[in-house]
């Protein structure tokens, strides 16, 4: 089990056993703080407490310094691991609460004979677990468990049909038959001499918008974002080992670009560019790289190199993942990992800040729908679909058949359906049965059911942050970057900043069709405006026209397609290629 995630720590591994307890511990470490002394799993002085840890909990020196003025004892010069172990004899279940990082652990209290397993709020660092027979099994990765000799896994076609649902699989699913992921702000306790086990949800993001806006509330608000993203930015730059940063160009890697530098002025930016112009931004890159006066080493993805990199990198994946920018991030992790061990990155700021396209569609679909007849839209789906297939990024033709496609559904059902790569009735035909679409889309109606606000804008804001960026984002950059050893941080992700945040009401995110709006006022100190204002790149490849001109063929099929439909996949490529349809988010699921 320990072995499959090497990658994950190749600066050392360890074990912890305890037999007659039955209970063993391994670890693997990616060494960044505390080099010399933060070997794993760590225990206290009298052997009482034992944790294994993945993350960085960057609020780590206060802690500490609260810890031994409350009368604990560090053995450790800086390691934020030994935190966890004197926080837990202090606080006990809300050790959580305090922290302020990224984190998936495991820590023993050997008299209590309890196993404690928490997951960061927005559940950066992954953890997986089963129970069966007598056996509870865990890993920060599915890989893991099938080393375990008492366990036998299947395929969970439940989960399956959820990944053609969404494009990802979200928790607490996961790809196995009684397995789980524990979701981002949950805890677990195992009773280890009864097996009782207890989960708990100790944080769940939501909007709250505050009714008290003052008068100079942008200004306030613009400068109190700046503190905060800047403070955020400095407590990632917290490393013993080389660090840089993701440059896409866009405004939110910009943004981080531009605090680091001021922070750690010869730190390396990243960039990466495409052979595909309409996907292309290294222009941006390199106009950011000379704006904050530092050098960058670019990554540029040919198709040749695409191909060539893809089965290696869905041989190391645990799950499906239908994420094209999986390739390229994967591919920036590789280039990035020769000359740094850590990196920053602008994950979560579209999710905290309005910045997706559907955002934009939300006032268009409910008009839509209150006027439009249901045979009128199955009239203009019938004619959108002839509409010429542009297969630049976000070509007008792929957003109205995708706009429309989402308006066969209620509102609670509108971004799983825009966002993922088949429709019910399209599950329905793959796997030959019938679909429920309540139960294939059960957690993207509960964060809309849970969203105390009645606005669409907040429950998209709460469906992106809760679902989208948890289990398909923050997922790929850990996968990516833990494929090549290299840590990836979010400072948009702070706790500090989110929650400040989630309290900014929504007409100063989304404002007369412009997206992170507030964002952008508050970065106009920092960026040039063709930065600030460009429109939006995703980290996408030009999949579409690979897969119409044949240079992306089907690859074979995989032991999941098993039960499903026969030539489902291979008759979309026809009609793609053929060029009346454009299929490349269900043709590049599998």
């Amino acid at each position: 089990m320990s072995l499959a995630l090497a990658r994950r720590g190749p600066d050392g591994e360890g074990t912890f056993a305890d037999a007659p307890a039955g209970v063993w511990l391994a670890h693997r470490r990616l060494a960044l703080i505390d080099l010399a002394g933060g070997a794993q799993p760590m225990a206290t002085p009298d052997g009482a407490l034992i944790v294994t840890y993945n993350g960085e909990i960057y609020n780590h020196a206060a802690l500490r310094e609260e810890l031994t003025a409350r009368g604990h004892r560090f053995v450790t010069s800086h390691c934020d691991t030994e935190v966890l172990l004197h926080g837990w004899r202090e606080w006990g279940e809300d050790l959580p609460r305090h922290l302020n990082g990224m984190w998936a652990f495991a820590l023993y209290d050997k008299p209590r004979r309890q196993l404690f397993l928490s997951r960061d709020r927005f559940g950066k660092k992954p953890l997986f677990y089963t129970q069966r027979s007598g056996l509870f099994a865990f890993a920060s990765e599915l890989s893991s468990l099938p080393g375990h000799a008492g366990l036998s896994l299947t395929v969970s076609r439940a989960a399956l049909r959820k990944y053609f649902a969404y494009g990802f699989i979200p928790a607490p699913n996961a790809l196995y038959e009684g397995v789980c992921k524990l979701p981002g702000g949950a805890n677990l306790l195992l009773d280890v001499a009864t097996g009782e086990l207890r989960q708990r949800q100790w944080w769940t993001f939501h909007v709250e918008p505050t009714d008290a806006v003052p008068p100079d509330a942008e200004t306030r608000w613009c400068e109190r974002l700046r503190e905060l993203l800047d403070a955020a930015v400095a407590r990632r730059l917290m490393s013993d080992v080389p660090l840089g940063v993701f440059l896409s160009g866009g405004v939110d890697s910009s943004a981080i670009t531009a605090l680091a530098v001021r922070h750690t002025p010869d730190l390396h930016p990243f960039p990466s560019s495409f052979d595909e112009p309409s996907f292309d931004e290294s222009a941006k890159s390199r106009r950011i790289a000379a704006w904050c006066h530092t050098a960058h080493t670019d990554t540029r993805l040919t198709l040749d190199t695409a191909r060539a990199c893809m089965p290696g990198i869905a041989a190391r994946l645990d799950e499906p993942m239908g994420d094209a920018s999986l390739i390229p991030t994967a591919l920036l992790c590789r280039e990035t990992r020769r000359h740094v061990t850590v990196a920053l990155g602008g994950d979560g700021a579209d999710e905290l800040f309005a910045g997706y396209a559907p955002f934009r569609a939300l006032a268009a679909a409910r008009c839509y729908e209150r006027l439009v007849p249901r045979p009128v839209h199955r009239a203009l789906t019938l004619l959108a679909a002839r509409l010429p297939v542009g297969h630049g990024y976000m070509a007008a033709s792929f957003k109205i058949n995708r706009f429309l496609r989402g308006l066969h559904q209620p509102p609670n059902r509108w971004n799983p359906t825009w966002l993922g790569p088949l429709d019910p009735a399209e599950i329905a035909d793959l796997f030959r049965e019938p679909v429920d679409p309540e139960a294939l889309y059960s957690e993207a109606i509960a964060a809309y059911d849970a969203c105390p606000s009645a606005d669409l804008v907040d429950k998209t804001l709460e469906f992106y942050t809760r679902l989208y960026l948890q289990d398909d984002i923050l997922v790929k950059t850990d996968r990516a970057g833990m494929m090549h050893s290299l840590e990836v941080r979010a400072p948009f992700l702070d706790i500090e900043l989110v929650d400040f945040v989630r309290t900014i009401p929504h007409t100063f995110k989304l404002r007369r069709g412009v997206t992170k709006y507030l964002l952008k006022k508050a970065l106009e100190p920092l960026l040039p405006p063709d930065i600030l204002h460009q429109a939006k790149q995703g980290f996408a490849m030009p999949v579409g026209r690979w897969l119409a001109d044949g240079a992306l063929p089907l690859g074979p099929a995989s032991p999941l397609e098993a039960g499903l439909a026969p030539g489902f996949a291979a008759a979309r490529l026809a009609e793609h290629r053929q060029g009346p349809a454009d299929h490349r988010l269900a043709l590049w699921h599998f």
